[in-house]
């Protein structure tokens, strides 16, 4: 997805766009035409060529606002190793519990708004895989629509073969969660996804390990103030009414949940002295106790390996407008 305060605006202006045009070509409307006479569609451009000739990269020496660790269990966060991180804007990572395979969103330019970044055939999730040395190999876009049809996808959570992914796309009204198949190394069949009852309103979401619990944050009513952290139980093979974790919320806005493989560590995302920031709670006997704050200055989407290291996004500001966003990660201590 786009960054938490992008994203909405994202799906309000893509699904005006799609309800008024429908499917389109995507770039300029062009295609090559190949030596038989026949329209050959254009090669999608890399993520480099994508970004504007305009981006500065920002590094962890020229960042005004680097992001602050405020935990001993963890060494200072650094920008992610390898291939991932550009002078564009990677976002919203998930990486699976092995932490051998990274999920995220990429778009080239926070400048551009949502209608045009649809059509540049690089915005959307990719996935890098970690090489023998530790970094991060070159990121493949995952593609989740047919050929020549229209989607906006983002908030994308991965379970064993099976992605949730959120989606405003032509066909559909509004953003919807969708579902998608590993098939073959290749995500495939994908899905308008119907387990969440709307009055619900799920927004971004974690699910455990063992499948029985749902957490998201939701606007809906009920809740402290802005967006708070709720959780459904699943009985019966549907998901029952949720409740408001009201010992982690606060009138801030709360969500971006993640939670950890053992089910005792619950990390979102709240504002904290103006910026986004990471938090986390841990389950005692069954109760959540008092957040804490573990990463501060424009940080957010916390997502764990099974060795609990931690890897979020950084977003790169100055004189309040975004520049771009990073990838960063923080080593677990032993």
């Amino acid at each position: 997805m786009v960054d938490e305060h992008l994203m909405p605006l994202a799906i309000a202006v893509l699904v005006s766009f799609l309800l008024l045009n429908g499917c389109t070509q995507e770039g300029d409307g062009k295609a090559a035409e190949s030596p038989d006479g026949q329209q050959a569609a254009m090669p999608a451009p890399s993520r480099e060529e994508a970004i504007p000739l305009d981006a500065v990269k920002i590094t962890p020496e020229t960042d005004a606002y680097a992001p602050l660790m405020h935990s001993g269990e963890y060494e200072a966060p650094v920008p992610v190793a390898g291939r991932v991180n550009t002078a564009g804007a990677e976002d919203s990572p998930f990486v699976l519990p092995d932490g051998n395979t990274l999920y995220f969103f990429f778009t080239p330019d926070v400048r551009v708004p949502a209608e045009k970044q649809l059509l540049d055939k690089v915005t959307g999730i990719w996935v890098s895989r970690k090489e023998a040395d530790g970094s991060w190999g070159e990121p493949e876009r995952v593609l989740l629509q047919d050929p020549g049809k229209l989607a906006l996808d983002g908030c994308e959570f991965v379970q064993g073969n099976r992605m949730w992914f959120c989606s405003a796309r032509e066909g559909f009204d509004g953003m919807n969660w969708f579902t998608a198949e590993l098939v073959d190394g290749k995500w495939a069949g994908w899905q308008k996804d119907d387990e969440f009852k709307p009055e619900y309103e799920v927004g971004e979401l974690h699910i455990s390990s063992d499948g029985s619990e749902l957490y998201f944050h939701s606007a809906r009513a009920g809740g402290k103030g802005g967006y708070d952290v709720w959780m459904s139980k699943k009985a019966g093979g549907e998901w029952q009414e949720p409740v408001n974790l009201e010992a982690i919320n606060s009138a801030e806005n709360d969500g971006w949940p993640y939670l950890s493989q053992d089910g005792k560590e619950l990390w979102f995302l709240r504002t904290y002295m103006g910026s986004p920031a990471v938090y986390r709670s841990k389950r005692i006997d069954g109760a959540w106790q008092e957040p804490e704050l573990m990463v501060s200055q424009f940080a957010g989407e916390p997502t764990l390996d099974a060795e609990g290291n931690l890897y979020f996004v950084h977003h790169f500001y100055k004189d309040g407008k975004m520049l771009e966003a990073d990838i960063y990660f923080a080593k677990k201590k032993k």
